[in-house]
């Protein structure tokens, strides 16, 4: 990305120039803070390409799997590439492997983000909620995690780590007030605090919180610490996708949750 700044990044200066119907519901973001970013601890990266090493084993055979599992139920590649806002709010480009249809559309995600922070009800994803643009069991990766696999090469190359703040897209980085920024301090990561600590059962506010204190915190022993409940969390998650599964076989889900379309930014209508 080099030159490319995050005031120039197209999502970004959509994001800022639209006008909304109802102005409180999405609040123009404000430019981003001037910010020197604090260098990543020598043990972080000691920590980080250590522990990908004596994995890959194991890594690899699990991205050769998923990467034919996702070209035998789809079309198009089996990677994802998605600009994310990463450490220093410094963009970087993010390996994922594809868990919607080719060409899907992104509006109702924005505009279920963009009501959720509004409202500070949890944030609880589309997947729950019978996005019909996942591909067959896209639900059982992404709840196990299995879609951010490619994300190791990210933490190999320095973009990011295996534990700290989830990195988000250019289009919510401007949610995020002056105070909460400063979980764009540390790297971004795998899992982190806000995963191990509720995930989808915590609001926007209080997942910048979880961000925040892990930034004021990071040590070499949380980051132990939150790498060891990361499967217990996963667990959760992969019960979550189960529940849900055997709800939508027998219940309809309701589509006025999901009916974004045709809506203006803003409205809450």
């Amino acid at each position: 990305m080099g030159a490319v700044t995050l005031e120039r990044h197209p999502e970004y200066r959509t994001a800022t120039s639209r006008k909304p119907a109802n102005a409180s519901f999405v609040r123009r973001p404000p430019r981003a803070a001037k910010r020197t970013a604090i260098p990543a601890p020598a043990w972080k990266r000691a920590l980080d390409v250590s522990l990908v090493v004596m994995t890959l084993p194991v890594s690899i055979v699990l991205i050769l799997a998923v990467t034919l599992w996702i070209r035998l139920v789809s079309r198009g590649p089996a990677l994802f590439l998605q600009q994310r806002v990463g450490h220093g709010e410094k963009l970087f480009t993010i390996f994922k492997f594809r868990t919607m249809h080719q060409g899907a559309p992104t509006r109702d995600h924005e505009l279920h983000v963009a009501r959720l922070v509004d409202s500070d009800r949890p944030m609880v994803k589309l997947d729950q909620l019978g996005d019909k643009r996942m591909i067959p069991g896209a639900c059982f990766l992404r709840s196990t995690g299995l879609d951010e696999l490619p994300q190791l090469f990210n933490v190999l190359r320095g973009e990011m780590s295996l534990v700290g703040p989830r990195p988000c897209i250019p289009g919510e980085h401007g949610f995020f007030n002056s105070a909460q920024r400063e979980r764009f301090q540390v790297l971004p990561g795998l899992t982190g605090l806000w995963q191990v600590s509720g995930k989808n059962r915590t609001t926007f506010r209080e997942m910048a919180a979880f961000d925040v204190d892990y930034a004021q915190r990071s040590s070499l022993a949380l980051d132990l610490s939150v790498l060891m409940r990361t499967p217990m969390a996963l667990r959760r998650e992969m019960k979550q996708c189960c529940q849900h599964q055997r709800h939508s076989k027998v219940a309809r889900l309701d589509e006025p949750l999901l009916n974004y379309s045709g809506q203006r930014w803003g409205d809450r209508s």
